[in-house]
């Protein structure tokens, strides 16, 4: 039980940090729900019998008041109608509330220095994380937590209404239906902890699996490997069918157990109730109710049911996600620097996971607001690591390292499935269409997007698909247009493009860099000669640092790649 409170902890506590009162409304509801519901069988059972027996003669006939249960029973019956509206409003509304808070932080924890390196060797693990992992923790919620509470407060409440007949009665009921009720659930749950499992991690690995069968057909088909992968999507699906038919007989028999214990339930409440009349310390009517209460009793238990099935799932996604909810763990954070200093480095160390080889090596740069650098040198020298360190995507592993707010753009341009518009505005979400235009002018774009029907809301492919290479360019700079932040680090920015629209291009952003501190990543001539220094690595380490109007500097401009 420690164990399982302690993988459940950072999700339930999140649960009560964000939608505490929405939540314990919600089981509130489905409390009175239940309540309304047994309370209204069982007072309807007692009115109908004390409405037979007052019609064997007409004085009692006459002297039985019909009005005040009829309206007690509809009153209940409107409170249950109520109750389970509004239960079903507030407990699906905060759960929803909840799992959209919960990824947001995951992704957010995981937007930390090293992570997206760390994702790209298992891309689809975030996105397992974030869709069926959450998903898999309503059942917290909807199919453990309320239905415990809602069992446990209706226990109590048929426990108390039967000791008001006789104390022995009340009691046997009310342990009854804690032992039965709570102990079939655990039961479950300890039977299906390793088919709900299986179950997971075969969907996690067909989903995977098909995937990569249809994204990576052509490739497949090419290494002779298709009908392997075939081959292999067909075992997660017979894993994933076993275990499904596993849990199904567990639900069943967990069905059954309940269908037994309420049975014994009713016979022993009827044994009970049968001696308790014949004593004559009951009547008829009060019976029927008994009768009526014990055997709605262990409906409320049910709810369990499923969630005992899923509780192994849940138990996993928890202890997948829950180190995911607190933020990582950051070597060192740049600081902001003070006075003119747009960028200040002093005597800086950046290494990758699992490296003996620094990636950068007692590095010391300081840079002024509004100066442009360029950075050369061949593949590999690091050149991607700095703009990297700077944009806070990589962490200092020694030294000390200053720099403002900045935008990075990638080498590799990263798009998605859908509108133009809301590929730019994630750069901007508050941006107007006025303002989307602007920048995809300065970028070379407008004319491309008047020209589609859909204009801005023409939908992209996957990657970006139905843009060319030079277009999909164009239009992930138009997206840095839109962050409006004092420093902008760029990766070869007009790698792709030809000559001439490269030319445009830089044209049209020189005007847009005006006032900004730029650091261009480059191997091409063109994109540097827009810098005023010029910064020159090999292996991690700056060997020359040069200045516009040095010989130095024209001659490392021509040893670039022309345009």
């Amino acid at each position: 039980m420690i164990a399982l409170w302690n993988v459940f902890r950072p999700v339930v506590a999140l649960f009560l940090a964000e939608h505490r009162v929405a939540l314990a409304a919600g089981a509130i509801l489905a409390a009175l729900t239940v309540f309304a519901g047994i309370a209204l069988l069982g007072l309807s059972g007692w009115f109908i019998t004390a409405t037979a027996i007052a019609g064997l003669t007409s004085a009692s006939a006459f002297a039985f008041d019909v009005f005040a249960p009829a309206a007690a029973i509809r009153f209940l019956a409107l409170a249950r109608t109520a109750a389970r509206y509004g239960e079903r409003l507030v407990t699906h509304d905060a759960t929803l509330g909840v799992l959209a808070g919960l990824r947001e932080r995951l992704f957010r924890n995981w937007a930390q220095p090293q992570a997206a390196r760390i994702l790209l060797k298992r891309p689809a693990k975030l996105l397992f994380r974030l869709v069926s992992d959450i998903d898999a923790l309503d059942s917290l919620y909807l199919r453990v937590l309320v239905p415990a509470f809602v069992a446990l407060a209706i226990a109590l409440a048929v426990g108390v209404a039967l000791a008001l007949m006789h104390p022995l009665l009340g009691l046997t009921a009310s342990a009854w239906l804690l032992l039965a009720g709570f102990g079939i659930p655990l039961m479950a749950a300890r039977y299906a902890k390793a088919p709900s499992r299986r179950r997971a991690q075969a969907l996690e690995t067909l989903r995977s699996r098909t995937i990569d069968l249809v994204a990576g057909q052509t490739d497949l088909a090419m290494a002779g490997r298709l009908a392997a992968q075939q081959a292999a999507v067909a075992v997660a699906d017979t894993r994933l069918r076993q275990a499904d038919d596993a849990l199904n007989r567990i639900e069943t028999a967990v069905i059954a157990g309940f269908g037994m214990a309420s049975a014994c339930l009713l016979g022993g409440t009827l044994c009970a109730v049968a001696v308790l009349a014949d004593a004559g310390i009951i009547g008829g009517p009060v019976a029927a109710l008994a009768l009526l209460i014990a055997l709605a009793a262990l409906e409320p238990f049910a709810g369990l049911r499923r969630g005992a099935v899923e509780l192994g799932r849940t138990f996993l996604a928890a202890r997948r996600i829950g180190p995911g909810l607190s933020p990582l763990p950051s070597a060192t954070a740049l600081l902001m620097p003070e006075g003119l200093r747009a960028v200040h480095l002093e005597r800086v160390s950046v290494c990758y996971d699992g490296s003996s080889l620094p990636a950068l090596e007692d590095v010391s740069l300081t840079l002024v607001r509004g100066e442009r650098l360029a950075l050369i040198g061949a593949s590999g020298t690091g050149k991607s690591t700095l703009l990297a360190l700077l944009a806070q995507e990589m962490d200092v592993a020694a030294g000390r390292a200053e720099s403002l707010p900045a935008t990075l753009l990638t080498q590799r341009t990263e798009l998605f499935q859908d509108s133009l518009r809301d590929n730019l505005r994630l750069a901007e979400p508050d941006a107007d269409d006025a303002r989307l235009l602007d920048v995809l002018k300065v970028a070379g774009l407008a004319d491309v997007v008047s020209a589609l029907p859909a204009g801005l809301d023409a939908t992209l492919g996957e990657g970006g698909f139905g843009l060319s290479g030079g277009q999909a360019r164009r239009l992930a700079l138009a997206r840095l247009l839109l962050r409006d932040t004092p420093l902008w680090l760029l990766d070869e920015p007009t790698e792709g493009l030809d000559q001439e629209t490269a030319s445009d291009v830089l044209q049209r952003f020189e005007a847009q860099m005006r006032g900004r501190t730029i650091i261009i990543a480059t191997h091409i001539r063109r994109e540097a000669m827009l810098a005023d220094r010029l910064l020159i690595l090999e292996r991690g380490k700056i060997t020359r640092a040069l200045r516009r109007g040095e010989k130095e500097f024209d001659e490392a401009l021509a040893g670039l790649r022309p345009d």
